[in-house]
């Protein structure tokens, strides 16, 4: 019994030792609510005709020019497969190899290398279609990977998977070039 008699004594020594809280005073004041006035953002997606060109005289890289990039590179894209399934599609309804003739068939073997060498190519560059649409999306595109440039309208024009700069490019297949030779 006294045990118990003496841990409660020390529970009540605790509780009057609790530090009584502050009380504070909340005083609420009228609070000016300002709203910071927004850049006028386009009203829905941004819609371009068939016929549009990027033009030099547009700033770099604005909303036109990326849904222009980003159709042309999905309208590239959606060609290669299509061109990929029918060449596949294609290549294996027309087997030679069963031909008797051993000349016959080292042809179409070596046709069939070649093409699948093709095929291999445009699946790589549609791996760099996505990339380039990705970067699209990042707001990346349009700039070297290398030096933060823009690449130019000229050649995303000519190559819309570039990803350096002429200069950044060719430093960049220099490069490669000397560690293949090693």
């Amino acid at each position: 019994m006294p045990k118990t008699s003496k841990v409660k004594k020390k529970v009540a020594k605790i509780k009057s030792k609790t530090v009584s809280k502050p009380k504070v005073k909340i005083i609420s004041k009228p609070v000016k609510k300002t709203v910071p006035k927004l850049k006028e953002l386009p009203k829905g997606p941004i819609k371009i005709s068939k016929s549009y060109e990027p033009k030099e005289t547009e700033k770099y890289m604005c909303e036109k020019h990326k849904v222009f990039f980003r159709m042309k590179l999905q309208d590239w894209k959606k060609e290669l497969v299509k061109a990929n399934n029918e060449a596949l599609y294609n290549g294996s309804m027309d087997d030679n190899s069963i031909s008797a003739d051993i000349v016959d068939q080292a042809s179409s073997y070596t046709d069939k290398n070649v093409e699948m060498k093709a095929i291999n190519r445009q699946i790589k560059l549609i791996s760099e279609i996505d990339k380039a649409l990705l970067r699209i999306k990042d707001d990346t595109y349009g700039f070297c990977l290398d030096t933060a440039e823009p690449i130019g309208l000229k050649r995303l024009m000519a190559r819309p998977v570039a990803k350096y700069t002429i200069a950044a490019q060719e430093k960049h297949e220099k490069d490669e070039k000397v560690h293949a030779d090693d």
